[in-house]
C-alpha cells in the first residue's frame, strides 16, 4: 500500500472532475479524498496498492470528458489510512 498526493492543473473545476475521480476511486478500492483548490486546481490524496494507484494516476492525466489537464504533480506521501474516498468542500 502506498499514499500519494496529486495536484491536477488545467481546466479541472466545473467539469465533474471530483465526482468522476470519486466514482473511479470507489470502483478501484482507493481511499482518500479530493478537493478543489482556490487556484482552480484539484488536489487528491489517495491510498491503494501501487498498481491500482498507477491506473488511477493515468486516468487523472486526462480526467473526465470536459476536463483539460495541463499538468499533474505526483508526490509520494507517508502511508495514511482513510475510510472510503470523500469529496472535501
Amino acid at each position: 500500500m502506498q499514499t500519494v498526493r496529486l495536484i491536477i492543473k488545467g481546466k479541472v473545476q466545473g467539469v465533474f472532475y471530483r465526482a468522476t475521480a470519486k466514482e473511479l476511486a470507489n470502483q478501484l478500492g482507493i481511499t482518500g479524498w479530493v478537493r478543489n483548490l482556490p487556484d482552480m486546481n484539484v488536489e487528491i490524496t489517495a491510498t491503494a496498492p501501487h498498481e491500482v494507484l498507477q491506473h488511477f494516476i493515468d486516468w487523472c492525466k486526462h480526467g473526465p470528458p470536459r476536463a483539460r489537464v495541463d499538468e499533474i504533480i505526483v508526490e509520494e506521501r507517508e502511508f495514511e489510512e482513510f475510510e472510503g474516498f470523500k469529496i472535501l468542500r
